[in-house]
């Protein structure tokens, strides 16, 4: 094919990536994101109240939001499809979330994005939705 007709065949819309799950990179790139916000749950005082409310094993944790990452930016919703179904709302209405934990989760997701080289322009756009997220889960 010669550059005249790829030109013609190719437009630009098809060389960007069409999904965030492609924008970030696939799920590679958001198991760092994952990893890095448990290691800081994990490590850093600061995520304390945070890390109370999940199980002492985190590793399945990891897994799922793994999953629900993946899928939610437009990947495989193989872990959507394994769990019969998922709201993120439903699923923690009965967690004491306070506007105090659902800071500490946003903030500590916010280093993660860092910690786990995500590109800042899209980093911004996740840190957004996911505040806002974070935000309307607050029950106490």
């Amino acid at each position: 094919m010669t550059e005249t007709e790829t030109s013609r065949t190719e437009s630009p819309a098809q060389n960007r990536p069409s999904t965030p799950f492609d924008m970030i990179g696939g799920v590679e790139p958001i198991r760092r994101v994952v990893d890095a916000f448990y290691d800081l749950l994990e490590s850093d005082p600061q995520y304390a109240e945070l890390r109370a409310m999940h199980a002492p094993d985190m590793a399945p944790m990891r897994e799922a939001l793994t999953g629900f990452f993946t899928g939610w930016m437009g990947g495989s919703r193989e872990w959507f499809t394994a769990q019969g179904g998922f709201c993120v709302m439903t699923r923690h209405s009965k967690m004491p979330i306070t506007e105090k934990t659902a800071k500490q989760w946003s903030d500590a997701m916010r280093a993660a994005l860092v910690v786990a080289k995500v590109e800042p322009g899209f980093a911004a756009q996740m840190d957004q939705i996911l505040t806002r997220l974070a935000a309307g889960m607050v029950r106490g």
